[in-house]
């Protein structure tokens, strides 16, 4: 029976021959899971089976080295360049195939987007670096590019071999076969270089040769960045060419991106940037070819991938970061339970700017259970062999986590908020610009708390006297933090000085049109660019050398190179504030010369401290107690919505 409300998106498909079950793609993110040597470990066949048991139609495992260990891009990368790996990806198929999903995987080198080469050099068409990581690399010699295109339809084969039912050649991002193809990255003049045609002839060979091993009716996809947004780069106009050799040569499904390294931003977005923005490139394609296209970026509700079917765009829909967020997304779509649904936020710091490309396991912001799926008690919660009382002071996302949680568990939960409504601190960076996203969690616990059955008292703050009073077996302290007032002379003036907090919150309204913000950290920057948004002339004072050092760094990069510039505000970094006077703010430099930065209005953002005095004064009222997130020590959602999980686990 068809889905009613989403039908387009639960409609079956067809790429080549083979037949899928809906129109969901889960496109290729990297993890880090597989072993030292490049193996599917038991955590990656545990996490794509969550996937695949979710409901998603076709799983695209993530990038697989045809080549060790020059075209590797993460620290623990799959690789497919053996015939030893082959059994490893045929259990991975098996576990997918289980839940009636189908399974690809993609075929990759890194080119000039390497990552910890061991000894090798860096590769590319040509001795170009990549203006993002800015590492050395050397032009692959002809008899080298000859090799590789031998490697790719060989780990093709092995795919097909393991019970995979086709491959991707990973042609977009930057690496190799998109380095080949781009005017920007390859200055060859020989038969790989010097003409579209021939910039386009490695990634033909490829095809062709692949086809030659796998046979007619095992199907190729082929991803690739549809507009570099680089200057000399690809752009959409060259992509329709592009896509027109593609079907012709026997691709048979397109899965168009966006971008390269030097314009990260646009691979792997930040929150600011609006769902399925991308589709436009994808409908751009499908109109120049006869086979299906898939489109990806930031498609986060049912609502819109249907519309994106619905008007034609594509042919299927790519959720990449929404199905770490929620690997049951097309279930619930699907029952139409969307308000279950746990969104992502596009914050890139569980996943891949904060973990992955920092050599760390994936995990996610807003879904403690990624990367720990095969262990006992996260997938499914175990019930407790002891039912108790549990309180939860503070509604922020630790403390909402906890008693989710713990309700599921089988314990009776009472959650406490000193506010009228929950989020805790994620109320206040809402309001930041291109924040919005975050308003999914507060959105998905209001739900997900009623429906576990925790009691949320709002406009409650738990004091030793309620503790005593209501006699919990168990206390989870989650009262979050406040910022820091440091001890700056004439930081008690209200009229001059204001809290980051206050003024993103609407609290307070900053007068005057000159403004310093003191303090150059995320909070800092998101509150300058808030304060730019009103028209106001904003100058940031840094005492480190560089601004928003703990943003993520993707979000970063875009931060520095877009929204900054755009926005026009001033940074002053090595600069300690020692004054604030009637004129502005008094700054010493690294030399102690001072000098005076004028300004009609100062906002303070110089940090958060704990608030934990109920963690050391209610010991003596429960027996037993833990603490969560910023009340041990100011940190991210992300440690916050791990430790909650991980406490309601335990008692």
């Amino acid at each position: 029976m068809p889905n009613m409300k989403y039908p387009k998106l639960f409609e079956a498909g067809k790429i080549g021959r083979m037949p899928v079950k809906n129109r969901i793609v889960m496109p290729p993110m990297a993890t880090n899971f597989a072993g030292p040597s490049g193996e599917p470990t038991e955590r990656l066949i545990r996490y794509y089976a969550q996937r695949a048991k979710g409901g998603a139609g076709l799983i695209i495992v993530e990038n697989v080295q045809v080549k060790y260990p020059e075209g590797k891009n993460v620290a623990c990368q799959l690789r497919l360049d053996q015939d030893k790996y082959i059994p490893g990806y045929q259990e991975l198929a098996e576990a997918v195939h289980a839940y009636q999903a189908r399974i690809f995987i993609q075929i990759h080198h890194a080119g000039r987007q390497y990552h910890d080469i061991e000894g090798a050099e860096g590769v590319a068409p040509s001795g170009i670096p990549c203006g993002f990581l800015q590492q050395p690399v050397r032009a692959l010699r002809s008899e080298e590019i000859l090799d590789l295109i031998e490697r790719f339809s060989e780990t093709a084969l092995r795919a097909k071999k393991a019970g995979m039912d086709g491959v991707e050649f990973h042609g977009a991002h930057g690496y190799l076969i998109n380095e080949f193809m781009s005017p920007h990255t390859n200055q060859r003049m020989d038969e790989w270089g010097g003409t579209f045609e021939r910039r386009m002839r490695f990634p033909l060979k490829i095809i062709e040769r692949t086809r030659e091993k796998v046979g007619p009716d095992f199907p190729l996809s082929f991803r690739f960045s549809a507009d570099e947004f680089v200057e000399g780069g690809i752009t959409l106009e060259d992509s329709k060419k592009i896509a027109r050799m593609l079907e012709n040569s026997g691709i048979d499904v397109l899965h168009v991106s966006a971008a390269i390294y030097e314009s990260m931003q646009r691979i792997l977005e930040p929150m600011r940037f609006e769902e399925g923005w991308r589709s436009y490139l994808a409908a751009e394609i499908k109109k120049s070819v006869h086979i299906p296209v898939i489109t990806v970026g930031q498609i986060r509700s049912p609502e819109v991938a249907e519309q994106i079917l619905r008007d034609g765009k594509a042919d299927f829909v790519a959720l990449g970061r929404t199905l770490i967020a929620d690997p049951d997304w097309p279930e619930k779509a699907r029952l139409g339970r969307t308000a279950e649904i746990r969104k992502c936020i596009s914050c890139n710091i569980g996943c891949i700017g904060g973990h992955v490309f920092n050599d760390l396991y994936m995990r996610c912001t807003v879904n403690p259970v990624v990367g720990h799926e095969r262990l006992e008690g996260w997938v499914h919660l175990i019930p407790a062999k002891k039912k108790k009382s549990v309180m939860v002071a503070g509604g922020g996302p630790g403390g909402m986590e906890a008693a989710r949680v713990a309700a599921l568990r089988g314990h009776s939960v009472a959650l406490y908020e000193k506010e009228n409504e929950l989020g805790g601190q994620v109320r206040i960076a809402v309001k930041g610009p291109g924040k919005d996203k975050l308003g999914f969690i507060p959105a998905y616990y209001s739900h997900a708390l009623k429906a576990a059955g925790v009691k949320v008292n709002l406009n409650t703050e738990v004091t030793e006297d309620l503790i005593e009073a209501s006699k919990p077996d168990v206390l989870i302290i989650a009262t979050g933090a406040r910022p820091l007032v440091p001890d700056i002379t004439g930081i008690d003036n209200p009229d001059k000085v204001s809290g980051s907090w206050d003024v993103l919150s609407g609290a307070v309204r900053v007068p005057g049109n000159k403004v310093v913000v003191a303090g150059g950290g995320l909070v800092g920057c998101e509150t300058a660019l808030y304060l730019a948004g009103q028209g106001k002339a904003v100058t940031i004072i840094e005492m480190t050398a560089e601004l928003a050092c703990d943003m993520e760094p993707i979000t970063r990069f875009d931060f520095l190179t877009e929204l900054l510039p755009q926005a026009g505000i001033e940074a002053m970094v090595k600069l300690v504030i020692s004054e604030i006077t009637d004129s502005g703010v008094v700054v010493l430099d690294r030399w102690g010369n001072k000098s005076l930065v004028e300004a009609d209005n100062v906002v303070m953002a110089l940090g958060a401290c704990p608030v934990d005095t109920l963690a050391k004064s209610a010991r003596a009222y429960a027996p037993e107690i833990y603490t969560v997130g910023d009340c041990c020590r100011p940190r991210k959602i992300i440690n916050a919505t791990f430790e909650g999980a991980s406490i309601a686990r335990l008692i």
